[in-house]
C-alpha cells in the first residue's frame, strides 16, 4: 500500500520550533531517522513510540527521500 507522507507529517511553527513532526504528536520526523540510522529497529521504536505506527515510519522514509531529491546543493 502506497500512503502519501503529507497525510501523515506536518510543519507547524507553535510545535517543536516548525521542525516536521508527525501529526498530533511533538515526536520530530527527524528524530525518527536519526534511529533508525543509528541501527534501531522499527519494532524498537514501536515499543518506545507507542502513539508510532508503520504508517509513520513509511511516511518518514518517504519524507526524506522527497527532501533529498530536492534542486538543492547542500555539499560544496
Amino acid at each position: 500500500m502506497t500512503i502519501k507522507w503529507q497525510n501523515y507529517i506536518e510543519e507547524r511553527k507553535d510545535v517543536m520550533l516548525g521542525k516536521p513532526v508527525f501529526k498530533g504528536t511533538r515526536l520530530t520526523v527527524e528524530h525518527v531517522l536519526r534511529e533508525l540510522g543509528t541501527g534501531m529497529s522499527p519494532d524498537d521504536l514501536f515499543h518506545n513510540y507507542p502513539n508510532l505506527r508503520p504508517e509513520h515510519v513509511q511516511a518518514a522514509l518517504q519524507y526524506a527521500a522527497d527532501v533529498v531529491a530536492m534542486d538543492q546543493v547542500i555539499f560544496q
